[in-house]
């Protein structure tokens, strides 16, 4: 690896354990994305005709669903988990020029185990955070905990009406559950190997910058590259219209604001809203379905202006984390100031460690006067 930065990679059925010196030996690359609904990653070996990945890969070392991968890399002696998670895919690549054949397995973050088994019909005559709890609890055994959100506007079942039901998976239903409050799920990796934390809430951005992005500052780059797009057409309002609540009969139309309140923007020139939509279905919902799913509104709104970059881990000094908020300095004054780190890609080779991000807000020229060195 790098100076100061060192891999562990851990693999096995139910404990994974360290991979041994012949899997270490063959491994040409690792790649992790971590997302805002879930992540994934990918390992390629080189293999050759007498390689020993040829006997652990017809034993069963590398099955998919069973086989549990966690990959941890510790910088300046901070160990990090920067996945968790199943095989889902292997593939054999043979070539006929020597040392190009390539051994390949997929994988998706812990999320994926909740996603196997179709429920059959099921009733919850319960509101939706202790339905979130009781799926959740079935996956302690993986080291999952839980840490779940109420809905804004309390959501209890009445159980003379029809009470609420589960179709599909305990994944596709906890995203569902999100969705109609406005919130994310997703499986966070860490922050010890084998434990990962099931986050059931809003989307919020942990508010403690991490180290500045700096750009056209020559010696002094910590970027490779980065680029950003100011879409004009990202801001529009929403208008959801909900019968007055004693007659049920006098349509009132609220339009929502493109602002998200736990996402508040960091910029001082706001775009403005370029369209105007008509929310459907939302006068055959009752009032505590209409106020969530109008909250739900607030906190999808999109950003205006995004950027790509790409950035070297020795260079940079630390591991960029997704979810978190980064400054950025060199960009010139509409763009320098602080984001939010929406995913994050960790491409890991032998001598080499970069990744590409992807960040947003709203609003050109930064409103704090200065971003963390």
């Amino acid at each position: 690896m790098l100076e100061g930065v060192n891999l562990t990679l851990l693999i096995g059925v139910g404990v994974p354990l360290p991979a041994p010196s012949d899997v270490i030996y063959a491994l040409d690359s690792i790649q992790v994305t971590s997302s805002a609904q879930s992540s994934g990653f990918q390992l390629s070996f080189k293999i050759g005709k007498t390689s020993a990945l040829h006997t652990r890969i017809a034993t069963g070392y590398f099955d998919p669903i069973v086989t549990r991968v966690i990959i941890i890399v510790t910088q300046n002696g901070m160990p990090n988990v920067i996945m968790d998670g199943v095989i889902t895919r292997q593939e054999m690549t043979p070539s006929n020029e020597v040392g190009k054949s390539t051994f390949t397995v997929t994988g998706e973050d812990l999320s994926r185990m909740m996603d196997l088994v179709e429920m059959p019909f099921m009733r919850w005559p319960v509101p939706v955070i202790a339905r979130v709890y009781a799926i959740l609890a079935k996956y302690a055994v993986l080291g999952i905990a839980p840490v779940a959100i109420p809905p804004i506007i309390p959501d209890v079942p009445n159980p003379i009406a029809e009470l609420p039901s589960q179709t599909g998976t305990d994944l596709a239903y906890l995203r569902q559950l999100a969705s109609k409050a406005g919130y994310v799920f997703y499986v966070e990796p860490g922050p010890l190997p084998g434990s990962c934390i099931a986050y059931f809430g809003p989307d919020f951005r942990l508010p403690v910058p991490q180290p500045a992005l700096d750009i056209n500052m020559d010696t002094d780059s910590t970027v490779e590259s980065l680029n950003f797009a100011f879409d004009g057409l990202a801001k529009k309002i929403i208008v959801v219209t909900i019968f007055d609540p004693i007659t049920m009969k006098i349509p009132i139309p609220i339009p929502v604001p493109n602002l998200d309140p736990l996402r508040p923007p960091m910029g001082v020139r706001l775009p403005v809203p370029s369209k105007l939509e008509f929310a459907e279905g939302m006068g055959a919902q009752g009032v505590t379905e209409a106020l969530n799913e109008t909250i739900g509104i607030m906190f999808g709104a999109t950003d205006s202006i995004t950027g790509t970059g790409t950035l070297d881990v020795l260079r940079y000094g630390r591991i960029l984390r997704a979810r978190m908020m980064i400054g950025v300095r060199g960009a010139g004054l509409a763009y320098d100031g602080l984001y939010y780190v929406n995913s994050v890609t960790h491409s890991i080779k032998v001598g080499e460690y970069k990744q590409n991000f992807s960040i947003s807000r709203d609003g050109l020229i930064a409103n704090t006067p200065r971003v963390m060195p």
